[in-house]
């Protein structure tokens, strides 16, 4: 390694070499899916070079699997029936994920000489947003209308955006609640909450109509729907 100063390099590689005995693991990798899918804990080339035992941790101290000469052992938890290791990559299958299944997995390997090398994977399961309707109230003082709109949800790992005609709200008013003041002049607006985390999203929107009111249907569709609805009589109306 190195031929030059002999004694100083012994005396770096004797400071090393308990950390290359243990292994130091690479920064680890995130993965990010939807509750009921399947994911796939897949490992690095490097970790497999002569090892011969191998466990996959679903905590540190809470194991899903393990094996020799390629025959894996099955714990007895709640991933039994849901996991599927491969023997030739070392790759963990898991299927039907569940939000409870979010945490930080550590592969660990040996070689015959015993030395070991860990690896994590943080994986994060999260539910689809569902369906919500926006939760108005409203107050007219002197002309002036007083809104209140609430459209939140009972998850933390959501985030929530309002937009209206103008555009989204600024960061600053980026939570469940908006609340509007609206003078008279102010022309008709939308207002639009969208609930998001990093795999699904939903929104709702309800519509400003003077002087105070709230609908969830603009006035065109309104329009539209009357039309649809006069359309079959007008021949009727012509003919008489």
């Amino acid at each position: 390694m190195c031929s030059r100063r002999w004694e100083w390099c012994s005396a770096v590689e004797l400071l090393l070499l308990p950390l290359l005995v243990a292994g130091i693991s690479d920064s680890p990798e995130k993965i990010t899916c939807i509750s009921g899918s399947n994911v796939t804990l897949k490992t690095s080339k490097k970790m497999l070079d002569n090892y011969i035992h191998g466990t996959w941790f679903y905590t540190t101290n809470q194991k899903i699997v393990e094996w020799d000469s390629n025959k894996p052992n099955y714990f007895n938890t709640k991933f039994k029936q849901r996991v599927e290791l491969d023997p030739q990559s070392a790759a963990l299958h898991i299927y039907n994920v569940e939000k409870s299944d979010s945490s930080t997995y550590l592969l660990r390997v040996s070689n015959e000489s015993g030395s070991e090398y860990d690896m994590s994977i943080i994986l994060e399961v999260f539910d689809p947003v569902p369906n919500f309707v926006i939760k108005t109230e409203t107050k007219e003082v002197s002309g002036v209308c007083y809104m209140n709109l609430s459209c939140e949800i009972p998850d933390q790992s959501v985030d929530y955006i309002w937009h209206t005609d103008s555009g989204p709200s600024p960061k600053e008013l980026h939570r469940s609640v908006l609340q509007v003041t609206i003078p008279p002049q102010n022309k008709s607006n939308s207002y639009t909450c969208q609930i998001s985390n990093p795999v699904s999203s939903q929104n709702d929107t309800v519509y400003f109509l003077p002087p105070c009111n709230l609908d969830r249907s603009s006035g065109v569709t309104h329009i539209v729907n009357l039309l649809v609805l006069l359309i079959p009589t007008i021949p009727v109306l012509l003919l008489t």
